[in-house]
């Protein structure tokens, strides 16, 4: 039997939509850690088995791969202070803090979201993409056609532009691909799913599936030097230019 999550789990994050304040959760917190917290990083622990033999690169310590519950209001209207679900990342290594791609779970009531790719890319990692596509689309749209995937995962869809993105051909034959602004894939199941003893199972077998594509992303991507990066996004200028 593999690790999975309880009722009370879910009796705790429905109690939480509704109580999403510091005190409720103080007064609930050893429940969210013997029911929520240890339970999860028994799954990323079984995760990190499966990924071993999948894609080792990705493999993480689960207390870095666990996300906090704790929400960042900061720049939010949205002032609740909890997440009303668990989460977990797996970056490829080495690309953690360089927009590379990678695995991600979602774990809630009212489903589990397992995804992979780049969600949101910065400036440097979607031109670096483009340009790929020029030359190597055919391989990107075997990737989003395997039926393996597309068995198991949500139509892509990218969040297209309305138009080619500046510089680029409209009439280019991956013009489609080229408006595409984020490069990831989900796989949806019900909440309940995390109730039952394959739970881990069904997630390795949808990161499975996916690894091919996030892969494929992450060498396109590992091109895209920490200072490209940082150029792209405006925080530090290219070599040579003027204040």
């Amino acid at each position: 039997m593999g690790p999975h999550f309880s009722e009370q789990a879910f009796d705790f994050l429905e109690e939480l939509e509704h109580r999403n304040n510091r005190e409720w959760f103080q007064e609930h917190k050893p429940v969210y850690e013997t029911e929520l917290k240890a339970p999860m990083l028994e799954v990323i622990e079984a995760i990190n088995a499966g990924l071993s033999d999948i894609a080792p690169d990705y493999v993480r310590p689960p207390a870095k791969a666990m996300l906090r519950i704790y929400r960042d209001v900061r720049f939010s209207n949205d002032k609740t202070p909890y997440k009303t679900h668990l989460a977990a990342s797996w970056p490829r290594q080495g690309l953690e803090k360089a927009g590379g791609a990678g695995f991600f779970l979602q774990v809630g009531v009212h489903g589990v979201m397992v995804a992979g790719g780049a969600y949101s890319p910065g400036p440097a990692q979607l031109r670096a993409i483009r340009e790929y596509l020029l030359e190597h689309h055919a391989e990107v749209r075997a990737l989003l056609t395997d039926a393996t995937l597309t068995g198991l995962a949500e139509p892509f869809d990218g969040r297209p532009l309305l138009r080619a993105p500046r510089g680029f051909d409209a009439e280019h034959p991956a013009a489609d691909l080229l408006r595409v602004r984020s490069w990831a894939q989900f796989a949806l199941m019900p909440g309940d799913a995390a109730l039952n003893a394959d739970f881990v199972d069904r997630v390795l077998e949808r990161f499975r599936a996916l690894a091919p594509f996030i892969e494929l992303l992450n060498v396109v991507l590992a091109a895209a030097t920490p200072l490209a990066v940082e150029t792209g996004t405006g925080r530090r200028r290219a070599a040579g230019s003027r204040p």
